[in-house]
């Protein structure tokens, strides 16, 4: 199967492709498996732990001296242990030296991407030449409390949009469905086929070039004893999901509603890594370069319907890089709920063909500080298998907002 477009390729895409020496590339991009929290590889592996085997390899692989890299920016949304403090202990014992400077960003479900962007952004306007993008979070281990509303100032929750900042995720799903007539049926069959992409891509070896083995230590709840295994595949992707064993689950968050745990995104833990440089700076170094970051755009949506997000993330970086939708070889968008995606997709009138080929967060999970920059391995991996070049990354982002971003493939 290929996805290339070469003999359609609009003005905008075939400039797109060209090559400049300022141009931010990436030397590498590496993720760990995505596991079920509180049930998989990862629950008893901590999240400077899982995000520091990342940042090892992401410049260990390509055989860059650790202390080239500048800057490091770490996307977390559930910060365990001081947060930055943590990212900079990771970085540490990932035999980064102390001279190499680190900070940690929180823009929820966007926080892997948003620290991608900034490491790019730096590299662009000439503050630094190489520096690395990540995103971990540990749903076991970091799941923050749930804030109450009188735990904000009645003065602030007199506006409604910021009241509607509190409205739990799953029923923000259910607004969307609700607003846009997105029948259970359709969200079913959009789990579904996110499923089985997903087991098809998992037995084929699919996944296995973007996976970094990891060896992590189990505890057994009942007997306390710990063992050794390796987890070097996305534990929660279950084989022969279909739509009629979909529709036998009961809806999660309102008596008659469509959002289950079978059509939204899964509890994860997992981390992942993207090393950017210049193209001058990595054809000096002769590293190796898989591919170019583009642009990233964020954009605001109501908060009652958060999910919506990519549905305007997506034309507006499209708009800044001239492309039409068209001219995008395939989509990566964050399955937070079958809903918003589905309307996303829909809105956008993308073609089902391109759009997250070997399934999303629905059967992978959704590790949510990591999910940006796990999209960006998954994106790089799946370009180089079906000869594609241009492809888009965007989510969803809790409180009513939505991101996305354009990077080329030069496998």
């Amino acid at each position: 199967m290929s996805l290339s477009t070469n003999s359609t390729s609009s003005p905008a895409k075939v400039r797109l492709l060209e090559k400049n020496d300022n141009d931010v590339v990436i030397i590498c991009a590496v993720r760990t498996a995505i596991t079920k929290a509180k049930k998989g590889g990862f629950k008893d592996t901590s999240p400077d732990l899982l995000l520091s085997h990342v940042l090892r390899a992401v410049y260990t692989q390509p055989g860059l001296d650790p202390s080239l890299i500048e800057d490091i920016s770490v996307g977390n949304v559930l910060p365990d242990r001081g947060g930055a403090s943590a990212a900079r202990m990771a970085a540490l014992a990932a035999g980064i030296p102390v001279t190499t400077s680190l900070n940690t960003v929180n823009r929820q479900c966007s926080s892997g991407l948003t620290s991608v962007n900034q490491i790019a952004s730096q590299i662009m306007i000439g503050q630094i030449d190489i520096g690395i993008g990540a995103g971990v979070e540990s749903m076991t281990q970091g799941f923050g409390r749930k804030y109450a509303a009188e735990e904000f100032s009645p003065e602030v929750l007199k506006n409604q949009d910021a009241k509607d900042c509190l409205i739990p995720m799953g029923f923000t799903s259910e607004n969307v469905a609700h607003d846009y007539n997105i029948s259970r049926a359709e969200q079913d069959a959009f789990a579904a086929l996110s499923f089985q992409r997903a087991a098809a891509a998992l037995k084929a070896g699919k996944f296995k070039p973007e996976i970094l083995p990891v060896t992590a230590t189990v505890v057994d709840p009942a007997t306390k004893t710990t063992k050794q295994v390796l987890v070097d595949y996305d534990d929660g992707i279950r084989d022969g999901v279909t739509v009629e064993s979909l529709a036998k689950l009961k809806p999660a968050f309102t008596k008659d509603g469509s959002t289950h745990a079978g059509n939204a995104s899964q509890v994860s833990d997992g981390a992942a890594a993207v090393l950017l440089a210049r193209r001058s700076t990595a054809k000096r170094l002769g590293l190796p370069i898989v591919g170019k970051f583009v642009a990233a755009a964020t954009v605001g949506v109501p908060p009652r319907i958060m999910g919506v997000g990519p549905a305007y993330a997506i034309p507006k970086v499209l708009e800044k890089t001239g492309l039409k939708i068209s001219d995008v070889d395939f989509y990566e968008i964050n399955e937070a709920f079958a809903s918003q995606a589905l309307f996303s997709v829909q809105h956008l009138k993308i073609p089902m063909d391109k759009v997250n080929l070997h399934g999303g967060a629905i059967a992978i999970g959704h590790p949510l500080g990591c999910t940006g920059s796990r999209q960006i391995a998954t994106g790089l991996n799946i370009a180089k298998q079906y000869d594609a070049r241009v492809f888009v990354t965007s989510m969803c982002i809790g409180s009513g907002m939505g991101m996305a971003a354009v990077f080329v493939s030069e496998h």
